[in-house]
């Protein structure tokens, strides 16, 4: 029992204060940066980049304290069964291994990443509990949780633009000028920020791959009605930039 209340003694519980400390922080410069991100539409968001910064400060802040490890016995428990920061190191590899596993590319469009870095942030509470530091282990799994919950429709309500990545496919002799695409996007609140095109050798078709910006969550249904009832139009694509 005495070993059990260890984990719990106000020391204890001092130094998991001054970890959390640490992963408010983090969490906090994690989320600024990653609107900046979400604001330009790009794939790695508020959650992506809050739970990054948050996985990582955890690794790193409870290096500073080895003597608070395993209910206080940390220096004597480490003598005795090696060195943890390596057991650490591995682990971290592995996941990164997995978290990249979980990332999938779908033509223009990137999914997965705040899966990724969810299995990161848990890997880092893993370690946080398996080193005994039980309370901010709680706290941290809560903020993962929340952030990956609630901070979705906060993100959305936020200013930010979305980005939308379209193909389309002309026959060769139909293909419109570039300012009439530009302009009927702009009908539909978006505007042409990238693009390139292909000339497919050999079967007469004319391909244009414009990469579209609008300001909030823009309903694509009206520019998918239109393109649908271009005659001249062969085929086109629209997905999302960001998942």
């Amino acid at each position: 029992m005495d070993l059990l209340r260890s984990y719990w003694s106000p020391a204890e519980l001092v130094t998991n204060g001054l970890i959390l400390l640490h992963l408010l922080g983090a969490l906090a410069v994690g989320l600024l940066l990653g609107y900046e991100r979400s604001y330009h539409g790009r794939a790695a968001g508020m959650r992506t980049y809050g739970l990054v910064c948050l996985a990582s400060a955890a690794l790193t802040v409870v290096n500073a304290y080895p003597a608070m490890w395993y209910g206080g016995m940390g220096v004597q428990s480490a003598a005795g069964a090696g060195d943890p920061t390596r057991v650490i190191q591995g682990i971290v590899t592995g996941i990164g291994f997995l978290g990249a596993g979980v990332i999938m590319r779908e033509g223009l469009s990137i999914r997965g990443l705040s899966t990724a870095a969810s299995i990161w942030a848990t890997s880092a509470i893993g370690i946080i509990i398996g080193l005994g530091f039980y309370a901010v282990a709680i706290a941290a799994a809560l903020l993962t949780i929340l952030v990956m919950s609630l901070l979705r429709p906060i993100e959305r309500l936020l200013p930010h633009r979305s980005v939308v990545h379209l193909t389309l496919v002309f026959p060769r002799d139909k293909a419109p000028p570039p300012d009439e695409l530009r302009a009927q996007v702009a009908r539909h609140g978006f505007e042409v920020v990238d693009w390139a095109f292909h000339l497919a050798n050999g079967s007469g078709q004319f391909e244009c791959q414009l990469v579209l910006q609008g300001k909030g969550d823009l309903d694509p249904m009206t520019l998918v009605a239109a393109l649908a009832s271009t005659d001249a139009l062969v085929e086109f694509k629209l997905s999302p930039s960001r998942i």
